[in-house]
């Protein structure tokens, strides 16, 4: 799914506050890949030793990827355009029957006070100790809003008409239990244990407000794994995440966030999510020669870059021919197909994690990406690209999407206020 679902790796998030380097101490913790040192004792046994820095008092600090810290109260959610994390979990919740308006101000607050202190790298009032000798560990938490909410809390007035039904697309095969929801949770972190606590942390503050409704969990590539930062690679082999807008670019903050004179009000500095479970039928891909596969992608898989010639970063010469005649980026390839060109400058922010769920009932992997791709409005963004894809995008004969939902995410608190609070108190 190369430049239709994108990761955002090399994004910064300009909101974000100087980490705080000597907040919290290390005590034994497992550190960051490639600055970690790797001994083997008498026993045998490996000891791998944390990346650690001295404040002078002989005391270790935590590595730079442990220390992290993503600020909760930002202009926009944490998680949107913070660089994306090694591991992830993506959940929906119902609210629960008879609970309303009050029980989910309630739940929200909740939430709320919950990922500030998890994003801090804090207990909670009832901490389990999973990650107790971890930082925050860029730690994210963002919160979002169902269609089926503002039916459940009397808020159906307040409800944006961007969160209209998606069209059905010829490749869905949806399953309805996997699909939408009243609420919707992101984490993201790159360390697993710290986005694990969080996730149970939220899971049981949801109590007797709110149930879950389905849960997803994905990964990516651990900052440090590379010699230099570059964009990551999808479960297919592919570079993926080249043509994705970046916060740098003039009209980022115009295609992804709600403006603050945008409706309804609550949704200033917000944004709309799409999320979809694709699955990748690997099995299949696995047997196309690699000059084939880059046929239906447009692009080398080596390095990124389009076949007609360059760099990753080089843009795409959508009418070259080769000697033969033909388009050097076929017709169909998904890079041309995606290209916001090619979609009236139709885009949206794709900051996805893969997944792996073991092996299906017919011996096959079951694989792919939890697609989450964020813009200011879907029927502008997602829509119309997804539209013209399901006519005739090479790549749609090896991935079947197999669960959708979108979400109203608001804008990012003030310090004193809990998310939602805008729509929840109107």
């Amino acid at each position: 799914m190369t430049d239709q679902i994108n990761e955002i790796n090399q994004s910064t998030d300009s909101t974000a506050a100087p980490v705080d380097m000597t907040r919290r101490r290390l005590l034994g913790t497992v550190g960051a890949a490639g600055a970690a040192g790797v001994a083997l004792g008498a026993t045998g046994g490996a000891l791998v030793h944390a990346a650690v820095e001295s404040d002078g008092s002989g005391s270790p600090e935590l590595s730079s990827v442990g220390a992290t810290e993503v600020p909760f109260h930002v202009k926009h959610q944490a998680g949107i355009s913070t660089p994306l994390q090694a591991v992830g979990h993506l959940v929906a919740f119902d609210l629960a029957p008879g609970a309303g308006r009050k029980e989910a101000a309630a739940l929200l607050r909740r939430w709320s006070a919950t990922a500030k202190a998890l994003m801090a790298g804090e207990p909670t009032g009832a901490d389990t100790g999973v990650a107790l000798d971890a930082g925050p560990s860029s730690l994210t938490v963002t919160f979002g809003f169902g269609r089926t909410f503002f039916d459940r809390t009397g808020l159906v007035a307040q409800r944006p008409v961007e969160l209209d039904p998606l069209p059905d697309f010829s490749s869905d095969r949806l399953d309805p239990r996997r699909s939408n929801g009243d609420l919707w949770v992101q984490i993201g972190a790159d360390d697993a244990l710290v986005a694990f606590h969080a996730l149970r942390a939220l899971q049981k503050d949801a109590g007797a407000a709110a149930r879950v409704r389905w849960q997803m969990n994905g990964f990516n590539r651990t900052p440090g794994a590379t010699k230099k930062p570059m964009t990551a690679r999808n479960l297919m082999g592919q570079i993926d995440g080249t043509g994705n807008p970046k916060p740098a670019d003039r009209d980022f903050e115009k295609r992804i966030f709600v403006p603050d004179s945008g409706k309804p009000a609550w949704m200033a500095n917000g944004s709309y999510a799409v999320v979809r479970r694709i699955r990748m039928l690997l099995d299949d891909w696995e047997k196309v020669p690699v000059a084939q596969q880059e046929q239906v992608i447009g692009r080398k898989k080596a390095n990124g870059a389009p076949l007609s010639g360059g760099t990753e970063t080089t843009a795409m010469e959508l009418d070259k021919f080769g000697p033969d005649g033909k388009l050097v980026i076929p017709d169909n390839a998904h890079a041309r197909i995606s290209a916001p060109e090619q979609n009236g400058g139709a885009a949206m922010l794709r900051r996805a994690f893969s997944y792996h769920d073991g092996i299906s009932a017919d011996g096959v992997p079951d694989a792919g990406l939890l697609f989450v791709a964020w813009q200011a409005d879907p029927l502008r963004g997602f829509v119309p690209v997804q539209r013209k894809l399901d006519r005739g995008d090479a790549l749609s004969a090896f991935i079947r999407h197999e669960s959708s939902g979108l979400f109203a995410v608001p804008g990012g608190p003030r310090a004193g206020e809990y998310v939602g609070q805008l729509l929840l108190e109107s």
